[in-house]
């Protein structure tokens, strides 16, 4: 007899942990055990051939009940709505009190008096000083700019700094000055007598407020020939919104006094270009004032 037939049949022991495992391998008995089923065989994915869009999601924990609900999704973010983008305001310039009646009949004292209080539109809260005018009253030669400056506004005279310096050259090359007297006379002055904030362009509301006081000071001065700088003195002058190009070379009219078109000073420094067009006008206003004078003392 075989002394195997006895023994217990030991080939398939299932449930061995490793210390029995290791106890069975010393004696020599081998151990046999059925695979565990497919669908309990765990395989650790390989990362390398994992498609692109897949993605790993953790295991659920062994604790969690099989009816536990799933975990709340986070509320979508909402991309951010784009704001209406509101264009600045307009600066509108509210008369803060009415303009003085009776400006076409003041004289110098009351004129000048009147614009230095005046409060008939907004630029009278940021102005440091009005700017009236400056040089012979009774000057054949009217030259109106179109609204001060930073340090015209600081010293209250029109056209100082670099720009006023290259006035007074123009005026000098024609014989004339702002502190000449008789022939040699000028008279000059600001379509506006307030600083529009950052230098901006006036408002069509400011030059209305202005208006009166620049009418009354040509209808005091009474000048052969009024030199008009720049294209807001141009426009306001002659009630158009045509460009200078188009105006130069013309003799215009307001109240009756011929009106000149050239390029204010400042421009000039920008464009220096166009100062032989500068001097070209300043010669049509020498003939155009000395035609006058010739018309006004004929018999």
């Amino acid at each position: 007899m075989n002394d195997t037939a006895d023994q217990p049949d030991t080939s398939f022991v299932p449930q061995l942990d490793a210390r029995q495992r290791a106890m069975l391998a010393e004696m020599g008995v081998r151990v046999w055990a059925p695979r565990p089923p497919v669908a309990a065989q765990v395989t650790a994915p390989v990362m390398a051939e994992a498609p692109p869009t897949a993605v790993a999601r953790a295991p659920a924990p062994s604790s969690m009940p099989a009816h536990a609900a799933p975990a709340a999704r986070p509320a979508p973010v909402q991309p951010p709505v784009n704001e209406a983008v509101v264009a600045a305001p307009r600066p509108v310039a509210a008369p803060a009190r009415p303009r003085p009646a009776g400006v076409d009949a003041m004289d110098w004292p009351a004129l000048q008096a009147a614009v230095a209080g005046c409060e008939a539109c907004g630029l009278c809260r940021s102005r440091q000083n009005t700017v009236f005018g400056v040089g012979d009253r009774q000057a054949d030669w009217m030259v109106i700019g179109e609204a001060p400056g930073e340090n015209e506004d600081l010293q209250g005279e029109p056209f100082v700094g670099v720009a006023g310096q290259l006035l007074d050259n123009m005026l000098r090359a024609i014989g004339r000055s702002r502190t000449g007297s008789g022939e040699q006379a000028a008279y000059i002055a600001n379509v506006l007598k307030c600083r529009p904030p950052a230098n901006r362009n006036p408002l069509p509301e400011e030059v209305a407020q202005c208006e009166p006081y620049l009418a009354r000071q040509v209808a005091l001065v009474q000048p052969k020939i009024i030199l008009a700088m720049g294209r807001f003195a141009v426009q306001s002058l002659l009630q158009t919104s045509e460009p200078i190009g188009k105006l130069r070379g013309q003799v215009h009219r307001y109240q009756g006094v011929p009106v000149i078109v050239t390029y204010h000073p400042a421009y000039l420094l920008r464009t220096p270009s166009d100062k032989a067009k500068a001097w070209a006008d300043l010669c049509l206003a020498l003939e155009t004032a000395a035609a006058s004078s010739d018309r006004s003392t004929a018999p």
